[in-house]
């Protein structure tokens, strides 16, 4: 057995061996996107300015760590559910708006992006307190069914709303139709992410 270890340590220590060292460019990325990312997500917790951050940063860096920082921002733009989702959307785009340079395709996706919210927060509320009131109303009917079926009378009360089943559908109700919302997002974010 120790042999096997050793010759599978010997195998692996080959093939270490044939590896190409690393591009500059290889290097440069795993040192500067994550410093990108770290940044990134300073801006989003505390107030720091991110121009004069990157500007810490020589020329060939800074490229990686716009890329680091973009990928992190662009994953804090989520629908607005609550206000601290509206805050760190506000926050998102304006670091982007900061360290993109086609700014005028950027607000044109921006736009895109705001009539998503604004769908998601008026209309959207509205389609979401019908679908939940429908549910309610189908789950109730479907558990005083099962209670007659049972022999009970049927206008027992029970809050529906506080069943697990009842809660489990609304969730995946609630997860379907912001697929459709989180649908358009992505594909304004991977917009957002070939913009110079």
């Amino acid at each position: 057995m120790a042999e096997e270890i050793k010759s599978a340590y010997e195998r692996a220590m080959e093939r270490i061996k044939n590896l190409d060292e690393p591009s500059k460019e290889e290097k440069l990325t795993w040192t500067y996107v994550p410093e990108g990312q770290k940044l990134a997500v300073r801006f989003l917790k505390e107030e720091i300015n991110l121009a004069t951050e990157l500007g810490k940063f020589k020329d060939e860096e800074r490229r990686y760590v716009v890329k680091g920082a973009e990928e992190v921002l662009l994953r804090n733009i989520a629908l607005p559910i609550h206000d601290t989702a509206r805050r760190n959307n506000k926050k998102a785009m304006d670091a982007l708006k900061a360290i993109k340079k086609d700014k005028t395709a950027l607000e044109n996706v921006f736009t895109k992006m705001r009539r998503v919210f604004d769908h998601y927060t008026n209309e959207g509320e509205q389609q979401r307190r019908q679908a939940y009131e429908m549910l309610k109303q189908d789950f109730q009917a479907k558990l005083q069914q099962a209670l007659r079926q049972q022999g009970l009378p049927a206008n027992t009360k029970i809050n529906i709303e506080s069943q697990p089943q009842f809660q489990e559908e609304w969730r995946l109700t609630l997860s379907q139709m912001d697929a459709q919302y989180n649908q358009l997002l992505d594909e304004y974010k991977q917009e957002i992410a070939r913009l110079k």
